[in-house]
């Protein structure tokens, strides 16, 4: 799978798995993914040959027990900011990845049995929501999959900047998934200065989400700091034709000028 294959997707029909592969190999071409689609594939195999839960919370144990018990897949705490964390390729070789990382291997399994699965975006942390008749249950894959309350679903939220008291935990689309992995390593790269790098993952990002124009806004602002006026150009022409929102077009517009204005 490319890349910009994502792009032509309708949300529903992307492949978690083989897209976080195409984000990995994005940065690492010879990565050998044969050990992460084994795992997946064993781990559903030994999910459909078993009498199935019926509850969320005995689904959601037994994908923990599978993910994090026996293939010790956890958290990445020790040094949460390695780009690795959010390749999951290298997450299964190394035994560790980012929440949203970790969250992409529990809903898709889920999702490759039949089971309703969702993550869940609280501020500076994912979760997996799984849904099994009238029961859902919560699971952290960053705290070695325990099961959680909501209260303590609160609390994270809370650590992480939101309001508590009105926390709504979202289901993510697959693509805002992805997006969600991508956006760690931008940020990261963006504090750290290496524009060159932050602008290769926002090229990724408009190539997964091309209809999402804030990706072409901060594109195009980067492309503008390395002196790649046409590209920006691109890049505005691309927003304003995704966007529908009257006063952003005008943004838009008023940024090509002043782009216009600075090359004459």
């Amino acid at each position: 799978m490319e890349l910009n294959d994502l792009g032509l997707l309708d949300d529903g029909d992307i492949d978690l798995v083989e897209a976080g592969i195409a984000l990995a190999r994005a940065d690492r071409p010879e990565a050998d993914a044969s050990r992460l689609r084994r795992l997946v594939s064993g781990w559903a195999i030994a999910l459909q040959r078993d009498t199935p839960p019926v509850s969320g919370s005995g689904r959601a144990r037994r994908l923990s027990n599978l993910i994090a018990s026996e293939a010790g897949l956890t958290g990445a705490s020790d040094d949460y900011d390695n780009p690795l964390n959010a390749d999951l390729i290298a997450v299964v070789e190394r035994g560790r990845g980012l929440p949203v990382a970790l969250s992409i291997l529990y809903v898709a399994l889920a999702r490759r049995v039949g089971w309703r699965a969702n993550a869940l975006n609280l501020p500076g942390h994912v979760i997996v929501e799984i849904k099994g008749g009238v029961d859902t249950a919560l699971i952290d894959p960053f705290d070695h999959g325990m099961g959680i309350s909501r209260d303590r679903a609160v609390e994270i939220a809370r650590h992480g900047g939101g309001d508590a008291a009105t926390a709504r935990f979202e289901p993510m689309t697959n693509r805002q998934l992805l997006i969600r992995l991508i956006t760690n390593q931008a940020s990261r790269a963006r504090s750290g200065g290496d524009t060159v790098r932050a602008l290769r993952l926002y090229e990724r990002m408009t190539a997964i989400a091309p209809r999402l124009s804030s990706l072409w806004w901060e594109r195009a602002r980067l492309e503008q700091l390395l002196g790649h006026n046409n590209a920006a150009r691109g890049s505005l022409t691309a927003m304003l034709e995704t966007t529908h929102d009257t006063a952003m077009s005008r943004r838009i517009q008023a940024a090509l000028a002043a782009l216009a204005r600075s090359e004459s």
